[in-house]
C-alpha cells in the first residue's frame, strides 16, 4: 500500500513539474520602480494561488533590448509577453493607436469616459492580433519637451525631433506638420539629447523623468500632443497553454495589478507636471494666434492616417462620436 501511494505521489509531484510554466516578461521599466514592485507583488500571488504552476521571470530595465528585439524574442519564443508602450505592437494592431491621435483631447475627464466605452474593444483587438492584455495603464498626456522655447508650429519645425522608430502614426503626423522627425528607439534618446542628435520629445511628464530625459531639456509647451498608454501584453499561444483555472487566476490578480498602476499613474503624472517646473523646467504657452494652424494640421494628420490605413475609419468614428458625446451631453449635465 505504502508502495501504491508513493507512485502516486511521485506522479503527482512529476505532473505538477511538468505543468508548470514560468512566464518570461521583458520591460524598459527599471527595477525597484513602483511598476516593477507591483508587477511582481501580481507575481508572487499567482505563484501562491497556483501551486507555482505558474510563475514568472521578470527582465527589468531594457536588458533584453529595446522593443524591437522583444517582439523578436516572443516571436520566436525566447519571452512569453512585456510590459511595453502600446506604440510598440502597432504593427501587429494598428488600432490600438487611436488614443494616440494628436490633440484629441482636451481633459483627463474626456479620456476617462472614452476609455470607459473602448478599453474593451481595444484589449479584444490585441487578442485577436495574438496577444492577451489584462487592462490599459495610463502613461499620460504628452507634451512637448525641448531645449528651446516652442509657441508655434514654425518654431518645432527649426527643430530636431524624436520619435518612436515604430510609430508610424507619429511619423505621419510629423510629416503633416513640415518636421523631418528622426526616428529612434526608446532606450537611444537619452544619448540622442545628450549629443545634439535630437534636441526636441514628446513625452508625458512621468515618462520624461522616469528616463531622465527632463535633464536634457528647458522647455515645455503647455499643449497636450497625445495620449500615451502602455500594456502587459502576452503571448496569447503560451497563455493558451496554462490551466483554465489558472488562466483565470493570472487574468484576476493582473487585471487588479494594472487598475492600480493605471490609476497610480495619473496621480503620478500630475505630481510630475508640476515636479518639472520645480526643476527648472519653463513652461511655455503657445501663441493664441497659432492655436488655429496647430489644430488644422492636427486634423490633416489624422485624414492622412486613414487614407494610408495607419488607423481605420471605423475606430476613428467611434473615438469621434465618443468625443461628440461627452461634449455636447455628459460635460454640460
Amino acid at each position: 500500500m505504502r508502495l501504491i501511494q508513493y507512485i502516486i505521489l511521485c506522479f503527482l509531484l512529476f505532473t505538477s513539474a511538468t505543468n508548470a510554466q514560468v512566464l518570461k516578461i521583458a520591460t524598459l521599466a527599471p527595477d525597484g520602480s513602483d511598476w516593477m514592485n507591483r508587477m511582481k507583488a501580481g507575481a508572487k500571488e499567482i505563484s501562491e494561488r497556483t501551486d507555482n504552476r505558474v510563475s514568472f521571470k521578470f527582465y527589468p530595465g531594457g536588458v533584453m533590448g529595446d522593443d524591437k528585439a522583444v517582439l523578436r524574442k516572443i516571436k520566436v519564443g525566447q519571452l512569453h509577453g512585456a510590459a511595453m508602450p502600446s506604440g510598440s505592437l502597432a504593427p501587429y494592431y494598428p488600432d490600438s493607436q487611436v488614443y494616440s491621435l494628436p490633440l484629441r483631447f482636451r481633459s483627463f475627464d474626456e479620456i476617462d469616459y472614452v476609455r470607459s466605452k473602448m478599453d474593451a474593444v481595444l484589449i479584444e483587438g490585441f487578442k485577436q492580433s495574438g496577444f492577451i492584455t489584462f487592462g490599459l495603464s495610463e502613461g499620460g498626456l504628452a507634451y512637448t519637451l525641448s531645449k528651446s522655447p516652442v509657441r508655434s508650429v514654425a518654431d518645432l519645425q527649426k527643430l530636431k525631433v524624436w520619435v518612436p522608430d515604430t510609430d508610424a502614426m507619429g511619423i505621419s503626423a510629423m510629416q503633416t506638420y513640415g518636421i523631418n522627425p528622426i526616428p529612434l528607439s526608446i532606450g537611444d534618446v537619452l544619448t540622442s539629447l545628450q549629443t545634439g542628435l535630437v534636441n526636441t520629445v514628446a513625452a508625458s511628464p512621468i515618462a520624461a523623468i522616469a528616463l531622465q530625459w527632463h535633464n536634457q531639456v528647458s522647455y515645455l509647451t503647455d499643449l497636450p500632443l497625445l495620449y500615451v498608454y502602455a500594456v502587459f501584453a502576452l503571448n496569447e499561444k503560451t497563455y493558451r497553454k496554462i490551466a483554465p483555472a489558472d488562466q483565470a487566476i493570472v487574468k484576476a490578480v493582473m487585471t487588479r495589478t494594472f487598475l492600480g498602476i493605471d490609476q497610480q499613474n495619473r496621480k503620478d503624472n500630475i505630481a510630475a507636471f508640476a515636479a518639472l517646473q520645480q526643476q527648472g523646467i519653463k513652461l511655455v504657452q503657445p501663441d493664441p494666434s497659432t492655436l488655429n494652424e496647430w489644430h488644422e494640421r492636427a486634423e490633416a494628420s489624422v485624414h492622412q492616417m486613414v487614407e494610408q490605413k495607419i488607423i481605420s475609419p471605423e475606430i476613428l468614428n467611434q473615438l469621434n462620436r465618443l468625443l461628440k458625446e461627452y461634449r455636447t451631453e455628459i460635460a454640460h449635465k
